[in-house]
């Protein structure tokens, strides 16, 4: 990895992305049985992590905060949100605790699916912050407009003031898209998406003769 070319006529490690709630995962499932592949989730590595891990467990206790665990031995999400998006250098001491494991956890697989002639699809909502794109035979952002965004937010039922903050804590949705091979708008109904993800499945596998890259 990575490669480069019109047509990926073999397996490919796709890199998806997009800002919170933009439907990235839903485009991720679709594309599942469609391609078909296999998906890794980053963020459900990262709470595997936190939950599972002693060594993680500790580095979290100490760089974060001794109240980041409650009694029962469960992390307390609530305070940890809470730390990280009220303190930029908590979320990089956080970050740099997660993101080597995660990305050694994807890695894995995607070397595994090389060597099983298998679609990976990575679910990875930090892959431009990280500097992750090279790793990807494709990169993907799944984008809404602001609006819609926020009224999946609201349905959510997340805390407005929570809310603003993680998203001025992610990397703008043009330049996501700027950085990207391919994009996906889903501001519509989820047979829309659905659409979506089977022409770039079709791109994939050359049914559909344009580029997947850019630049």
């Amino acid at each position: 990895m990575p490669r480069r070319g019109i047509i990926l006529r073999g397996m490919a490690v796709i890199g998806i992305t997009g800002s919170i709630a933009s439907g990235k995962s839903t485009f991720r499932d679709f594309l599942v049985p469609i391609l078909p592949a296999q998906a890794v989730d980053a963020d459900a590595i990262a709470r595997y992590l936190i939950e599972e891990d002693p060594d993680v467990r500790a580095q979290v206790l100490a760089a974060i905060s001794p109240l980041a665990y409650k009694p029962d031995g469960l992390p307390d999400r609530a305070e940890i949100r809470r730390i990280i998006y009220g303190d930029p250098a908590a979320k990089a001491r956080l970050e740099a605790i997660l993101h080597p494991r995660v990305r050694k956890t994807w890695l894995h697989e995607a070397e595994l699916a090389n060597k099983e002639k298998r679609h990976l699809l990575v679910d990875i909502p930090l892959l431009f912050e990280t500097g992750a794109a090279p790793l990807f035979d494709i990169t993907v952002t799944v984008a809404c407009s602001p609006d819609i965004q926020q009224s999946r937010l609201v349905a959510r039922g997340l805390d407005a003031g929570l809310t603003q903050k993680i998203l001025l804590s992610q990397m703008p949705v043009p330049e996501k898209i700027a950085r990207s091979g391919h994009v996906v708008w889903n501001d519509g109904k989820l047979d829309a998406l659905k659409d979506q993800a089977e022409y770039f499945a079709a791109r994939l596998r050359g049914d559909i003769w344009r580029p997947l890259h850019r630049g």
